[in-house]
Formats: structure tokens, sequence, C-alpha cells
């Protein structure tokens, strides 16, 4: 997917565990299939995976990961990948990795959701008990700032686009997101990819949030973005209702996911399932 993305399989992996942890090396190990952009993810055994970063630029979540998920899942009512040990690079591997518990479950899509309004109100719970953690000395990421300062970002998506959406009315809808007045409250922490990828469902539930590389302390308005990526019109806004979300919140949060027009040319040839989701999420922006 990216022009400087390390590859990796599953002898990789063993080899790693092999010179690391060679208590796990004779375990099975299965690529997982993913749309993640960041991570190759290894399922190891029955109760482990193996993330190895893609790129450069998700070295950085290993650490973070390691730092933080410790201090925020014991307040969290979803579970979360705790991490179990981090690799070391070697010459065969250059970045840093890190073995999580696997979690069980599929991805959130809503075939898997029971009732989607209740996902909703039980998403909305994470999100506020995860907002209720003391933010001193959480990480920054640029999904907490305010998305004003993607514009340029966002222009050259809208120029690449080849009819995937209405390049127009994007454009309309992210003037709109971007009049709304910053974030002027204390910062809160963020999960920052809130989206079925990244969300798992177990007998009709949700129960689990992974994937925690773009997380930080910001502004809340990040979240918004399942509200249009997952949840029908009636989840929705029991989703806002949920966060009782004021109206520059939300409408920062439609901007965030107009911000997604970038990875339409970026990844049109080697991710359709991210694209797909980001398509689907604009589209119902654009129809409010």
């Amino acid at each position: 997917m990216h022009d400087d993305e390390v590859l990796t399989n599953a002898d990789l992996v063993r080899g790693l565990l092999a010179s690391q942890y060679p208590q796990w090396a004779e375990l099975p190990i299965e690529r997982v299939s993913s749309a993640g952009t960041d991570n190759a993810t290894y399922r190891l055994g029955d109760d482990l995976a193996v993330r190895l970063p893609r790129v450069h630029w998700a070295v950085d979540c290993v650490a973070k990961e390691q730092r933080w998920l410790p201090v925020l899942a014991p307040y969290l009512p979803l579970a979360v990948p705790l991490p179990v040990a981090v690799g070391e690079p070697e010459e065969r591997f250059p970045f840093r990795w890190t073995v999580v518990e696997w979690l069980p479950g599929e991805l959130a899509a809503l075939d898997q959701l029971d009732d989607p309004v209740e996902a909703a109100i039980d998403l909305a719970a994470f999100v506020r008990a995860l907002q209720g953690v003391d933010p001193n000395g959480g990480p920054t990421h640029h999904r907490g700032f305010p998305v004003r300062l993607a514009d340029g970002m966002v222009r050259k998506g809208i120029a690449g686009l080849r009819g995937e959406v209405d390049g127009d009315a994007v454009t309309d809808a992210w003037n709109r997101a971007i009049a709304a007045p910053d974030h002027d409250g204390p910062p809160v922490w963020f999960h920052g990819d809130l989206a079925y990828l990244n969300l798992l469902a177990r007998d009709g539930k949700l129960t689990a949030v992974i994937d925690w590389g773009t997380c930080g302390v910001g502004d809340p308005a990040i979240e918004m973005g399942i509200a249009w990526s997952l949840f029908p019109p009636e989840a929705r806004a029991a989703y806002r209702d949920a966060l009782a979300v004021d109206t520059a919140t939300w409408e920062r949060g439609k901007g965030w996911v107009l911000t997604g027009v970038f990875g339409i040319p970026y990844y049109r040839d080697t991710n359709p399932v991210l694209v797909a989701n980001v398509v689907r999420a604009i589209e119902a922006v654009l129809r409010e």
C-alpha cells in the first residue's frame, strides 16, 4: 500500500519469535486479513497476535500502545488488545514490533450487530469512559488537532477523485465543516480511528476496540466519524444524543469524515475495502 512498505510473511514472524521469544516460535501463525494501513497482523496460537509496522510512520504506535493501553484499559467498558511483549529490530526486520492479546470476535459491520441503536449507545458509553480518563501527560496526534488544518490535504484529495464521490458537494460540505468553531474545552482522550474495521462484535454486540495507533488527547470531534461510517440515521442520532454532542463538535466530526477523501486516490488500487468504507461515510455526510 505504501512505496516504502516493509513486506512481511509468516516465516518472518516465526524467525523473529525464534530469536527473541522462542517460547512462542512453534505456535501456529496465520496472517489476519485486514484493511489496516499501518500494521500487518498475524494470529499467534489461540491467545496472541503479532503486529508488525508496515511503514516507518507506524513505528511510534508500538511504544504508544505499550505505554498507554494498560493505563486506559481498566476504565473502559469494552476490551482492548493489551500488550504482552515488544520485539526489537533485527537485520531481517528494521522496526520494533509487538505481541498483544488476541481478542475474539468479528469486525463489527452492521450485519454483525443485532441492534445498531444499542450498539451506538454502547459505543458512546465507551467514548464517554475514555474521555473521563485523566488526559495529563497523554500523547498528541494530529487527529486531535483542529480539523481545518487538513484543508490542503482535503483539497488535494478532491482534485484526485475519479467520480467516486461528488467533488463539488464534498467541497461545499468541507467549507461548512471548517467554518465551525474550534474545540474550546479541555483536551480529552480519543481513540482516533473508530470504524467498523477497528471494532469487534460477538453474539450481536460490541465487545472490543482494537488498533490504538492514532489515540491521543485533544479535540473529541474525531470520535464522531463512526456516526456516518457505520451507523444508520436512527443509530447515528442515538450516538449523538448519548454523547450530548454540541453542533460545532458534530460539524467538525463531519469534517473528519471528509478528510477521508485524501485516501481515495492514495488507496484506490491497493485497499478497496478501506476506500469503500470512506466513500460510504462521505456519502452519508453529503446526504445530510
